[in-house]
């Protein structure tokens, strides 16, 4: 069984950065593609970033530019290193495996832009 845990988020002032990471614990984890997903108040959860197996990368339109997705095989690590952070970029962050049957999600990590 698959388990992810977020970590990193914090309280920041606009235009500075933090790096989230998302410790994966299971079996396989070189083979999925790795999302980071993030849910404002009263918004729907959305797609951050993504990174395949295989190294390809997608990311949001409002965070080009700006956010960057790795990972870390050997560590079984998949990171979010965020800069330039405004306000809107306030939510919790989420990571997610595309295992199957189902996806697995980490249970969040809080992150605040505010002066």
């Amino acid at each position: 069984q698959v388990q992810l845990v977020e970590s990193g988020g914090g309280l920041v002032q606009p235009g500075g950065s933090l790096v989230l990471s998302c410790a994966f614990s299971g079996s396989a984890f070189s083979i999925y593609t790795m999302d980071w997903y993030r849910q404002a108040p009263g918004n729907q959860r959305e797609l951050v970033a993504r990174i395949t197996s295989g190294g390809s990368l997608n990311y949001a339109d409002p965070v080009k530019g700006r956010f960057t997705i790795s990972r870390d095989n050997a560590k079984k690590t998949v990171f979010l290193q965020m800069n330039s952070l405004k306000a809107d970029d306030t939510a919790v962050y989420y990571c997610k495996a595309n295992t199957m049957p189902r996806a697995s999600w980490g249970q969040g990590t809080q992150v605040t832009v505010s002066a």
